[in-house]
């Protein structure tokens, strides 16, 4: 039985077509085997279908042999941290993350918290395709990680050098409200100046305020209204499993994650000269910007978290970051952590005296930038060969994830997304907006033709 939930590097599927109890049963068994793991932290978001399905998964790897180290609702970073603390030999987090409300998934990883290669993504999969498994009943040892969790949090932030900063948080009713509240208790009894206004605050897995994916534009003025009404000085947004986090300014402009990502490049680099630094090619310009001019090594990897800790672990990078808002840190077993960017953006601001919109303002300037535009299309490759034939004469080409075209004041990426059926762009340009919007213009054109 073929299981189409399996994408590039994790499980995401629609619930009773892709996914279901018995798929996941499949899958943790299969997990279990392929790795030969004995221990396996379990972590689930609160979507409605996520405890049923962490219970399959359960099922299945106690029916390969495997104890499971139960975090219960976390977020994905804390099944990352309590695989790599606990000695686990892998991790699983029951999500779908910002998909749909009709649709879970599965991140796994193995010990350390290191994505699994492709070959053992590829022998999972075909583990699980090959038969039913009879689960059994799973040895299931609650795991509270979280005490040692907020600890490693802190270690990245001069709690001292924070000036009084008020910020909104919306949690958007994922996992990231009580993680949070721990660490923002941490942050009280070591006496740091922050108040918090907390907004979608409580998981709840019918997402009474809509899907938590920050990214989309209608989804912002939430998070942007709550700043401006509080008289914030920062806003911070996550997704489902708060692996990814969003800033606003304290005028309730939403930050785009190229100038976050370029920011705390600087952040790291400030420390570390000289040090490597990861990013991805879909918005690139003011990211290789800021590390030239801070004397760093700017090193390109293709989009997604296992491509991106790779590129780290090859090149012991101190920070990697992407403009969807996955930010990954040396020191966070090369990780993506939705809490510790705005800690680093609340130290930095405590620092400088200025705020977010003053520290970005010649970034975003010097280096406009679309956003991500995506488009449904039934053929990818296709739309993507008609692009390059119509516009690679005369531009660098880069295939390092999908098309890059660049031009001596303009750039594109044209790429599938590796989870959703869609197709992905980017544009950015050197100081001109209004170029950033005509080539959009073009290529809405090109797209739509070519479709």
């Amino acid at each position: 039985m073929g299981l189409s939930c399996f994408k590039a590097y994790d499980v995401r599927g629609r619930l009773g077509e892709e996914l279901n109890e018995a798929v996941a049963r499949r899958i943790g068994s299969a997990f279990a085997s392929v790795l030969g793991a004995s221990r396996v932290v379990l972590g689930r978001d609160p979507r409605l279908s996520s405890e049923a399905l962490a219970g399959a998964v359960a099922e299945g790897l106690a029916a390969a042999g495997a104890e499971v180290l139960d975090l219960g609702l976390c977020g994905t970073e804390e099944m990352y941290f309590a695989t790599a603390h606990l000695g686990a030999e892998g991790g699983i987090e029951v999500t779908a993350s910002h998909n749909p409300m009709d649709y879970n998934g599965l991140k796994m990883v193995g010990p350390g918290a290191v994505p699994l290669s492709d070959a053992e993504f590829a022998a999972v999969r075909a583990a699980a395709e090959a038969a039913e498994v009879a689960g059994a009943p799973p040895r299931r040892q609650a795991a509270s990680c979280r005490a040692a969790y907020v600890e490693r949090l802190l270690s990245f932030v001069d709690v001292a050098a924070l000036r009084p900063l008020h910020i909104v948080v919306n949690a958007g009713n994922g996992a990231a409200g009580p993680a949070f509240d721990a660490l923002a208790g941490g942050l009280a009894a070591r006496g740091a100046p922050l108040r918090f206004t907390r907004i979608n605050h409580a998981p709840d897995g019918r997402f009474p305020n809509g899907i938590p994916n920050p990214l989309l534009p209608e989804n912002q003025p939430v998070t942007a209204e709550a700043v401006r009404a509080a008289g914030a000085d920062l806003g911070v947004a996550w997704d489902g499993d708060f692996d990814r986090c969003f800033l606003f300014d304290a005028e309730g402009g939403f930050v785009a994650g190229e100038y976050v990502v370029g920011l705390l490049a600087e952040v790291f680099l400030a420390k570390e000269p000289g040090a490597a630094i990861v990013h991805d090619p879909r918005v690139l310009w003011n990211t290789e910007d800021v590390v030239a001019a801070a004397g760093g090594r700017s090193v390109l990897a293709p989009t997604g978290h296992a491509y991106l800790k790779a590129a780290m672990r090859r090149t012991g990078a101190v920070y990697g970051g992407e403009m969807s808002a996955h930010h990954y840190f040396r020191d966070f077993m090369c990780c993506d952590s939705g809490m510790i960017p705005w800690l680093l953006v609340a130290e930095l601001m405590g620092r400088t005296g200025a705020s977010l919109a003053d520290l970005l303002a010649e970034r975003r300037a010097r280096f406009p930038s679309s956003g991500e535009i995506n488009f449904r299309v039934g053929s990818p490759k296709a739309v993507m060969a008609s692009v390059e034939a119509e516009l690679a004469p005369g531009a660098q080409l880069d295939r390092t994830d999908g098309l890059s075209l660049a031009f001596p004041d303009w750039r594109l990426n044209l790429r599938a997304s590796n989870t959703e059926p869609l197709l992905r762009l980017n544009v950015e340009a050197r100081g001109r907006a209004d170029l950033v919007a005509e080539k959009v213009a073009l290529l809405r054109g090109l797209i739509s033709r070519a479709e």
